[in-house]
């Protein structure tokens, strides 16, 4: 396998391919063409999301990597089921949490800022999907992601945005400078970076199967190294908690059957809260929230007050978690009907210019840090692939919540667990119990007529924009690809500031700052705001079509 510059991914408008027997979608042209070449040559859906995300791991190490977090949601075309797969990766119960102490002169705006230690999840998972549902060999399906970590990749414009941006937090540890500025510089844009020892991991994990990142030579360096910085973790913690298979989280909407990751992931419950709630509002009389500043003041507050909601969800095997409340039509009415009947009865707009002038803060309501300081990086990879045999595949590789922060092992970059341990954090975990890591990723498969006909997710701040995106496709019948290039939103902030990508007309934000909100522009096209890999079938042909979101370097594909 070979790279020339054709092949370097590209931010910007996408092509969507239609009218195929097999599709899929990535963050990165090279993933995209490897999950076709699987299928391809035989394999199914999960081989290729098995292969694609070895690779991912390796050319996208800005955004994941062989020790953070996977989670799948797969549905079976054979038995007719879906199945949810947790690959999360896991706090170790009975020890506190675990933050490397960086070198003298390195310092993050708080203590909390840094990531924790946590027991990698990603290739366990990715063991556990092939055990269960692969068809391909395991040597097999590696073998694209060793080629490219031997001979090296070119480095795109995104990938060396996203790594200079958290190059503090990449290189305080000399393992991580060896491995991002060999030369003592990032590599520039086009430049080849190279990880030969990532290669002879890549190598041995091929020969050796998914234990040997959690026994064999992998793990025990990963302990040792861990031990030396301070850490006590043995052996067995790499085992303790193995990916765990679990019911989805399912409700209907309108037409629809909505299937989605069950917790103490939050977004799909987050997801069925928003849209349950928005659909007591008369959506084709208000119109769409791009359009529309009722629609837009609606959706801002529905998405705030299930943000609010899902700081009570955990994981159900340590906390009761009221799923059945919160997907209540009663209660989703009764929500409603409390945003509607308290609107603004005045204009507010001189207030917008009276008060706007004050420095903005962050969410936290607290100025920002200075731009020198490091922080956690943070990135992930949705992939989206469909089989000729009708198998369906939406799920999440990243470099969240995996391994020991800031530190390189035999080539394997790490960032270490994202979780929190307060009411509102989107990750958060506790150190006891044993339980899962609640994370935001948003992996959905939408089915008619008991079979499937859309997948969706994203990165980014997925809790956010799947309802968003999901909404504009089943309210409002969007084409998918329209769907994801609309302009997306973060929920409304507790100072009446809503963050948006800036392409909202001018009525509208006139028409919101009647409303007392003010809107503050995020770049036309946000990163930050994900990358939706989509696939779904043609109701007239029943033919296959997918596509990549603009914001990031994805590439749709079909056979």
């Amino acid at each position: 396998m070979t790279l020339d510059a054709a092949q370097l991914a590209h931010v910007g408008p996408k092509e969507v391919v239609r009218g195929k027997q097999a599709v899929c979608s990535s963050s990165q042209p090279l993933v995209t063409q490897t999950m076709l070449d699987v299928m391809r040559a035989g394999g199914s859906a999960v081989d290729a999301a098995v292969a694609g995300s070895l690779l991912q791991a390796v050319i996208e190490p800005h955004m994941t990597n062989h020790a953070g977090t996977a989670e799948f949601l797969y549905w079976d075309a054979a038995s007719g089921r879906v199945y949810q797969l947790n690959g999360t990766g896991t706090l170790v119960p009975g020890l506190p949490p675990f933050r490397p102490v960086p070198p003298i002169g390195i310092r993050f705006a708080s203590k909390e800022a840094s990531p924790c230690a946590c027991i990698p999840g990603f290739v366990p998972a990715l063991g556990e999907m092939h055990r269960r549902f692969g068809s391909k060999p395991w040597r097999e399906l590696c073998e694209p992601a060793v080629a490219i970590a031997e001979q090296g990749h070119p480095m795109t414009s995104f990938e060396h945005a996203t790594l200079t941006e958290e190059l503090a937090f990449y290189t305080f540890f000399p393992s991580g400078r060896e491995l991002f500025t060999p030369n003592g510089f990032l590599p520039e844009v086009g430049d080849t970076f190279h990880n030969p020892a990532l290669a002879k991991t890549l190598r041995r994990l091929a020969e050796e199967g998914p234990a040997y990142f959690t026994e064999g030579e992998w793990a025990r360096h990963f302990v040792q190294t861990a031990n030396r910085m301070g850490w006590p973790i043995t052996l067995e913690h790499m085992t303790a908690i193995p990916p765990r298979w679990q019911e989805p989280l399912r409700y209907r909407h309108g037409a629809d059957e909505i299937i989605q990751l069950s917790p103490p992931e939050r977004t799909g419950v987050f997801t069925a809260f928003v849209m349950g709630v928005m659909s007591h509002f008369n959506l084709k009389e208000l119109g769409h929230y791009t359009e529309s500043a009722e629609a837009l003041y609606l959706l801002a507050h529905t998405l705030r007050r299930a943000h609010l909601e899902m700081g009570l969800l955990y994981d159900p095997q340590l906390f009761e978690v009221p799923v059945d409340l919160w997907l209540s039509e009663d209660y989703q009415r009764m929500t409603a009907e409390i945003l509607w009947h308290s609107r603004p009865k005045v204009d507010l707009t001189d207030h917008i210019r009276l008060t706007a002038g004050y420095p903005a803060l962050t969410a936290a309501g607290v100025p920002t840090g200075s731009a020198g300081e490091p922080h956690p990086p943070v990135g992930s990879c949705e992939l989206s692939v469909v089989d000729a045999q009708g198998n369906w595949v939406q799920m999440m590789n990243t470099l969240q919540s995996g391994g020991i922060p800031g530190v390189v092992v035999d080539g394997v970059p790490m960032v270490g667990s994202h979780a929190r341990t307060h009411l509102q954090a989107d990750i958060a975990g506790w150190f006891a119990g044993g339980g899962r890591i609640k994370c935001i990723i948003g992996s959905t498969i939408v089915l008619r007529d008991g079979q499937p006909w859309l997948a969706l997710g994203s990165p980014g701040n997925v809790y956010g924009t799947v309802p968003q995106v999901l909404s504009s496709i089943l309210d409002y019948g969007m084409d998918p690809y329209q769907a994801a290039d609309l302009p997306r939103m973060d929920p409304l902030r507790d100072d009446y500031v809503l963050e948006i990508e800036s392409r909202i007309p001018a009525p509208v934000v006139s028409g919101m700052a009647r409303r007392g909100i003010q809107l503050r522009p995020l770049p036309m096209y946000d990163y930050n705001m994900g990358s939706f890999q989509i696939c779904w079938r043609d109701p007239q042909t029943g033919l296959l079509n997918s596509c990549a979101d603009p914001r990031r370097a994805g590439q749709a594909g079909g056979i």
